[in-house]
């Protein structure tokens, strides 16, 4: 499981033109599920994301959390993260999990996050997004699980 965080001040998604979710401060995740992912790894994903210390202090410091600034979040499936691209010109997605596994494990992240009290917004599984967002800083991280 891997997810980049980008610490925004605000984000949205819409397919076909249509606004799906948008938020406000907090951090856009773009989650990527492998095969063998599971609701374990995703809860320890999602405790690391909700405690992560990446927002400025009045000191203007990286010093305090999502759950600190009651931050949103918005959640886009993005199984492009888990391309393997170590031989030719072309990625290979073998390693993603299928919709079957990955929208379940996806919903379930969401709802992890949730019980944090964090409000979580979502896209739409397997559609062509267009995700707009002001990052932050810029801040960007890669987490795996």
């Amino acid at each position: 499981m891997k997810a980049v965080l980008q610490r925004v001040s605000h984000s949205s998604v819409s397919v076909d033109d249509r606004l799906i979710s948008s938020i406000g401060r907090g951090l856009l995740i773009l989650l990527g599920i492998e095969n063998d992912d599971t609701v374990e790894e995703a809860k320890i994903l999602c405790k690391k994301i909700a405690n992560l210390r990446i927002f400025e202090d009045e000191l203007n410091k990286m010093n305090i959390s999502a759950l600190d600034i009651h931050g949103e979040m918005l959640v886009i499936s993005q199984f492009t993260l888990m391309a393997d691209t170590r031989k030719g010109n072309r990625p290979s997605f073998i390693n993603a999990a299928p919709p079957a596994i990955a929208q379940p494990l996806i919903d379930e992240f969401c709802n992890i996050l949730r019980d944090y009290e964090l409000t979580v917004q979502q896209g739409v599984f397997g559609a062509h997004m267009a995700v707009e967002l002001l990052n932050d800083g810029p801040v960007t991280i890669l987490l795996e699980v």
